[in-house]
């Protein structure tokens, strides 16, 4: 590993969030030119186009995917000899701040203390970089580095998803059959499809969403496991299609992560509809 900068890492912090915030990954790329390829609704067709070709000019102008530019959300992997430190953290925050001020991010930020926060009497912080990231989530890895992802989740996808328990009744398909549920419910109402499902399967709320997070880390539209295909098939039978336009492309993938389970009648399923532009996801090892 390289020597730890603190002026470096900011750097690399703050590109990367833009580079979140601008881009789509070429498997995603990919994916929307196989959907447009298959769909044969034209409304739909043209939503696709528009939304790769509005991904092409985010890229190159390094300007926002969308207005709602999103909360920052972190998993921060750390290899076998690796270290993090506080001042990496620091670091990190830091770059946060920068990249949301140079994408620029959309002021979203309330003020004031905790009930004014929740009711918004405590008005707006006219600030990008008054947006406080998410909690970070620190996870292993095998390689020897300090690899930071960082995801950008906007607003309508958090108002759609769903955290849950499901009796499972010792059948998988009581479970998917569940998550398939919530899914059309949650793309139906989203508006901006199509989507990228991102599913945890956990013991608690808490490991749950985490999964779901990890999930879209984790992610490739290119390979998807049977259940993944299952999930993405059985809702787009459902036709609501681009921005409810109907058509064959309500969901472009769905990405799941089961996580350890526990000997009970009960799962805890985290299902995030991630609009249209997400995953809005960068790497970087610091």
């Amino acid at each position: 590993m390289s020597e730890f900068s603190y002026e470096k890492t900011v750097s690399l912090v703050r590109n990367t969030l833009v580079e979140a915030g601008s881009t789509f990954r070429e498997d995603k790329k990919e994916a929307y030119r196989k959907a447009i390829a298959n769909e044969t609704n034209e409304k739909a067709k043209w939503v696709l186009e528009t939304i790769l070709e509005n991904a092409n000019a985010a890229e190159r102008n390094h300007s926002p995917l969308c207005d709602d530019t999103g909360i920052p959300h972190m998993v921060l992997e750390v290899g076998p000899d690796a270290a993090v430190s506080g001042r990496m953290l620091d670091a990190i925050k830091e770059g946060i701040a920068e990249g949301l001020q140079q994408l620029p991010g959309r002021p979203m930020a309330i003020m004031g203390d905790d009930s004014q926060r929740i009711d918004q009497s405590g008005g707006l912080n006219p600030e990008s970089a008054g947006v406080e990231p998410a909690p970070i989530l620190i996870r292993r890895c095998r390689d020897n580095v300090v690899r930071l992802h960082i995801l950008m989740f906007g607003g309508g996808p958090a108002i759609r998803g769903k955290t849950y328990r499901v009796f499972h009744k010792h059948s998988t398909d009581v479970v998917l059959n569940e998550i398939v549920k919530w899914a059309i419910e949650g793309v139906s109402q989203l508006g901006c499809s199509p989507c990228t499902l991102a599913v945890g399967i956990g013991r608690s709320h808490f490991e749950a969403t985490s999964m779901m997070l990890q999930a879209q880390v984790d992610g490739k539209f290119d390979v998807q496991s049977e259940m993944e295909q299952e999930i993405t098939r059985r809702v787009n039978e459902a036709e609501i299609g681009p921005l409810g336009l109907h058509g064959k492309t309500s969901v472009i993938a769905t990405f799941m992560k089961v996580g350890p389970q526990r000997a009970s009648g009960v799962r805890i399923i985290c299902v995030r509809p991630a609009c249209c532009f997400e995953p809005r996801i960068a790497t970087v090892d610091l």
